[in-house]
């Protein structure tokens, strides 16, 4: 297979390079930052890429982001995401994009040779290799609107009708601190990072539609 690789780290990228090389993949590409990742790719189309979660510049998101943009603008591209540890966001977001030829492995896997290359092939042939710590977290995890009281359920459900704080407390029989209180209550319970309030409002909708 020709395979890319995107890894800062130069002890992993080297032994992934020799790993890989030894079983007689080809190595077309070794790229240590976020943003060469998507040229990398439109250049060479390879069979697949493997990609690290955080990259520089940031050490943050950049090897998933790029991913996310690879597949939008290389529709199908099997891609294998590595990460030190279990990041369900990063995990579920990937996955969100489409399944097939999608990987996502904690970077201990690479050591167990045999594992590792499996993944690979059934990535590279459209299938799906996900660590088994990722499945079991994904599987866990609960819906944020299940911590919603019934109250902020109905707050958040009049905010989705396109109600301001002034009418939901008319509709409600409350008084707008009440209202303004809840909506403070939602978007902590949603875990919505801090934005202006119209965004944010926005996106507690979105989660509530999407619900």
């Amino acid at each position: 297979m020709r395979i890319v690789i995107a890894e800062d780290n130069v002890l992993l990228r080297e032994g992934l390079i020799l790993l890989l090389e030894d079983v007689g993949h080809e190595i077309v590409a070794v790229v240590g930052s976020g943003p060469e990742i998507v040229p990398t790719l439109l250049e060479h189309r390879p069979d697949v890429a493997v990609l690290d979660v955080r990259l520089p510049p940031g050490f943050r998101d950049e090897g998933l982001r790029a991913a996310i943009e690879a597949r939008k603008l290389i529709p199908g591209q099997p891609l294998l995401v590595l990460s030190q540890y279990v990041e369900e966001s990063y995990a579920a977001e990937l996955l969100g994009q489409g399944a097939s030829g999608i990987g996502y492995l904690l970077k201990d896997r690479v050591g167990h040779i045999e594992e590792f290359q499996d993944a690979l092939e059934r990535i590279a042939a459209g299938g799906t290799a996900l660590d088994p710590d990722v499945v079991s977290q994904l599987m866990s995890r609960k819906d944020p609107l299940d911590t919603l009281s019934p109250r902020e359920r109905e707050v958040l459900g009049l905010m989705a009708q396109g109600l301001d704080n002034p009418t939901i407390a008319t509709t409600l029989f409350i008084t707008e601190r009440s209202v303004s209180k809840h909506i403070g209550s939602i978007l902590a319970k949603l875990n919505l990072p801090p934005s202006d309030s119209g965004s944010r409002r926005v996106r507690a909708v979105l989660a509530y539609l999407n619900a």
